[in-house]
């Protein structure tokens, strides 16, 4: 991977206005609202929700920046980015990592401010080990939904990316607890969620904040790589797919 082109990845998504607005200003007043909607501060339990939501907050913006990749990767498809590459030192494994990381990368300012204001405006205050486990579980556990962002990104074109993008992240996270708390769930609803890898990865880190809920860790982690697993592998064999037509 070349790390000169990373850098130019990363500048490029914090360049773009609607980066900015939906992936770090979005997550951070939804948290906002929603810390205050499902919890009044007089409330014995405020800090506790406030601590769920903000989990949430995290993972859908995280969410939200693994789908941005996506969108790149489907213009730089229609420009024939694919063509140019092998005039470049830049290596077809070379391009996908640098898509992966910065999809990671990139996410990194909700995982970062949205703790920050809950910590700040609403009370939350966990330990040491919560905040590693919170931190690293939503960051490492979005490593399959940034493998899903370039997937798509592999299928759609410049014009449709923008509405599949925003399909699949707020329908995957309506239905993977993002949006509704997975307590307040129905059950057929948290049967479904369970199909959802944003259920899973909310499940890598709830478990610092609250005992409802909750599975063990070793079970959100395999379900989680084999989300990884599928989704690499549909990801290299869609890209020679489309490399063998050029």
């Amino acid at each position: 991977m070349n790390a000169t082109y990373l850098v130019t990845e990363i500048r490029r998504n914090f360049r773009a206005p609607r980066f900015l607005i939906f992936v770090v200003a979005f997550p951070v007043l939804m948290f906002l609202l929603q810390a205050n909607v499902f919890t009044k501060s007089s409330d014995p339990d405020h800090a506790q929700i406030a601590a769920v939501i903000m989990i949430n907050m995290m993972t859908f913006g995280a969410f939200a920046a693994a789908t941005n990749s996506g969108a790149r990767l489907a213009l730089e498809r229609a420009a024939g980015w694919q063509r140019q590459l092998r005039l470049t030192p830049l290596t077809g494994t070379g391009y996908l990592a640098g898509k992966g990381i910065s999809g990671l990368l990139v996410g990194l300012p909700a995982l970062i401010l949205v703790p920050v204001l809950a910590v700040a405006v609403e009370g939350v205050h966990l330990d040491a080990a919560g905040w590693v486990r919170i931190f690293a579980g939503v960051w490492l556990g979005t490593i399959p939904l940034v493998l899903l962002g370039l997937l798509l990104g592999q299928f759609g074109t410049p014009d449709s990316m923008q509405p599949v993008n925003m399909i699949v992240t707020l329908g995957m996270g309506f239905l993977g607890g993002l949006w509704i708390p997975i307590e307040s769930m129905p059950g057929w609803m948290h049967d479904v969620a369970q199909l959802m890898p944003t259920y899973w990865v909310l499940q890598l880190a709830r478990p610092a904040v609250t005992t409802d809920m909750v599975v063990s860790l070793p079970h959100a982690v395999a379900v989680l790589a084999g989300w990884t697993v599928v989704l690499g592998a549909l990801v290299i064999r869609r890209y020679r797919k489309d490399s063998a037509r050029v």
